[in-house]
């Protein structure tokens, strides 16, 4: 049963590794979005945001799940069933920008504006300037906040076991049921996910150290 619960926690850091990286791809979009002068692009991505951070995490999850079937039913007439385990990235992915989409806003902020407009005077073309300039300084400010919400979507993962994925909360759950000891086999699922905590916490501190040697 330990081996389970071992395959289950690598199906936990597949799904909360895999939501990161797009969830990181969609929040550098949807801030752009935000950011941006064009009202077309700014209020999809504002009302988006609104949205997403207005709903309980466990609401997602099911409309993302239930939903995508229910309109492709209406639109083809034809049941076609999701993978549980992509729903549930889909779902963690979209709450995960939706949060650091306002970090990284707040982080670009906060670089001092004088900076941009100094390479701008030294002629400096604007992608370079964000590139070499800006993106370095936003990261130094994003990382404690993205950091946080990294460790918020590690535990979001065990709402997807309400939608059917084999994760450490849904082991943990099966073997309870079967071996009527719900506290013991709950205690070491809780322990699993505490330590890839811990582990998570201490990367994330030698990130930050190298992000801030030369502060």
């Amino acid at each position: 049963m330990l081996t389970h619960l071992m395959n289950a926690s690598l199906m936990t850091l597949g799904l909360a590794l895999t939501s990161l990286a797009i969830g990181l791809v969609l929040a550098i979009l949807l801030c752009g979005a935000e950011m941006s002068r064009f009202a077309l692009l700014r209020w999809p991505a504002n009302a988006l945001s609104t949205v997403l951070r207005g709903l309980p995490e466990i609401l997602v999850v099911f409309f993302i799940y239930f939903g995508s079937t229910q309109i492709l039913f209406l639109i083809t007439d034809q049941y076609i069933e999701f993978s549980p385990f992509w729903c549930g990235v889909t779902a963690l992915s979209l709450l995960f920008a939706a949060y650091s989409a306002q970090t990284l806003r707040g982080a670009l902020n906060a670089v001092d504006k004088g900076q941009r407009q100094a390479a701008q005077a030294l002629g400096l073309p604007a992608l370079y300037t964000f590139m070499h300039i800006t993106l370095p300084q936003m990261w130094r400010h994003a990382l404690p906040g993205l950091g946080n919400q990294w460790l918020v979507l590690l535990k979001d993962t065990a709402l997807v076991s309400l939608i059917g994925v084999h994760d450490l909360m849904y082991q943990a759950k099966a073997v309870a049921s079967r071996t009527y000891e719900p506290f013991t086999w709950y205690g070491i699922a809780a322990l699993i996910y505490l330590v890839i905590t811990v582990v998570s916490q201490q990367g994330l501190q030698r990130l930050r150290t190298r992000v801030t040697r030369y502060d």
